[in-house]
């Protein structure tokens, strides 16, 4: 199938709401501006309102309020077949009784492509999904994820500016989910559409993503890339829901002092009420000492308590307690801990105050 570069795919939401009867908003004035080629997740956890943004854009879902703008038009009244824009749905939706071949050229025989067209362009996007020589087969022959790329090839093969994605691996094993992760990234690059993407596995979202916007109660509560929100999250929910984090709910000074449990750890400055900041830091920037002079001048440190140790091939993972209710873990290559290091064991945590991040509870 013959590259291009997008056009026409910009999409904007604007204060966008959805709600069922007489209930609570389900989206509450979602506001995001999608730009022409880009990849953008919608992350979240069940019930967070991000699939239902998805129907919204695809049109399946009445929107109550707000508007939906495509290459700037307004299209929140459209039905969906006058959006033009590809679907790919969890449970594959193919047709049983047609081919493989059949059943990608359906949206091209739906708007009345000619034959010979069809025919090339079916060719061209089977190539494409690594599936030339299976256009014959009836989709109960294929496996799971061959099924999977019989939909990403119906959906891309009528060149729409948008592509859905509705959680579209869920249904898979773990291996042949991120082997389709690569296959999915690489049609992106090479067809240079706009692809919105639902997904509440935070790792798919953090592999794919130009941007990730982060769901929690029908709000979006963070949007920036996947390397900006695992390093500064901004909020305890996003801290929590992207990966791990070794998580103090503290006091932060106006003097640039942190404080937690009694100890003081220094801090950047933040705006906004110091009682409402929690500090963070990630698994992977945590370092373990076993003596008091082990951590180095300038250092933020914790005394802590080893529960667990997993070895883990490239790394050791390390549980702790810090004591006051509050648990974590550090991850450290596999020699770095010692040979004495066991659970029960007394450490000190310690870190770069330039590899903590704060975050305003939610």
């Amino acid at each position: 199938m013959t590259t291009r570069t997008s056009d026409g795919g910009r999409i904007e939401l604007t204060d966008l709401c959805k709600r069922y009867g007489s209930g609570p908003l389900v989206v509450d004035h979602v506001t995001i501006d999608i730009a022409s080629g880009e990849f953008v997740t919608l992350l979240g956890p069940s019930g967070s309102g991000k699939t239902t943004t998805l129907n919204m854009i695809a049109g399946f879902t009445e929107v109550t309020a707000g508007g939906i703008r495509l290459a700037g038009r307004d299209i929140s009244l459209l039905p969906p077949h006058r959006r033009n824009f590809g679907m790919v749905f969890q449970n594959y939706a193919l047709f049983p009784h047609m081919t493989v071949a059949q059943n990608v050229a359906f949206p091209l025989r739906e708007r009345k492509v000619p034959k010979a067209e069809i025919e090339r362009r079916v060719g061209e996007v089977l190539e494409l999904v690594d599936l030339g020589g299976l256009g014959g087969r009836r989709p109960d022959a294929l496996s799971g994820g061959q099924q999977q790329r019989v939909a990403l090839a119906r959906a891309v093969v009528f060149s729409p500016s948008v592509l859905l994605l509705d959680e579209p691996l869920s249904a898979l094993d773990r291996k042949l989910r991120q082997s389709l992760q690569q296959e999915i990234k690489r049609l992106h690059q090479e067809l240079g559409l706009t692809f919105v993407f639902v997904t509440h596995d935070q790792d798919e979202a953090m592999a794919l993503s130009d941007r990730v916007a982060v769901f929690n109660s029908g709000r979006i509560e963070r949007i920036g890339s996947p390397a900006d929100l695992y390093r500064e999250p901004g909020t305890r929910f996003v801290a929590r829901f992207l990966g791990e984090s070794n998580l103090f709910d503290g006091r932060l000074r106006a003097d640039g002092v942190y404080e937690w449990n009694g100890h003081k750890w220094a801090a950047p400055a933040a705006d906004g009420t110091p009682e409402d900041i929690d500090l963070l830091v990630r698994p992977e920037r945590l370092r373990i000492a076993t003596a008091p002079d082990e951590p180095p001048p300038g250092a933020n440190q914790a005394p802590a308590t080893v529960t667990s140790l997993s070895f883990q091939g490239t790394h050791l993972r390390i549980e702790l307690d810090y004591g006051g209710g509050v648990a974590g873990c550090a991850v450290v290559p596999p020699d770095a801990a010692g040979d004495g290091l066991r659970p029960g064991s007394r450490i000190i945590a310690h870190w770069d105050p330039g590899h903590q991040a704060l975050a305003t509870r939610n």
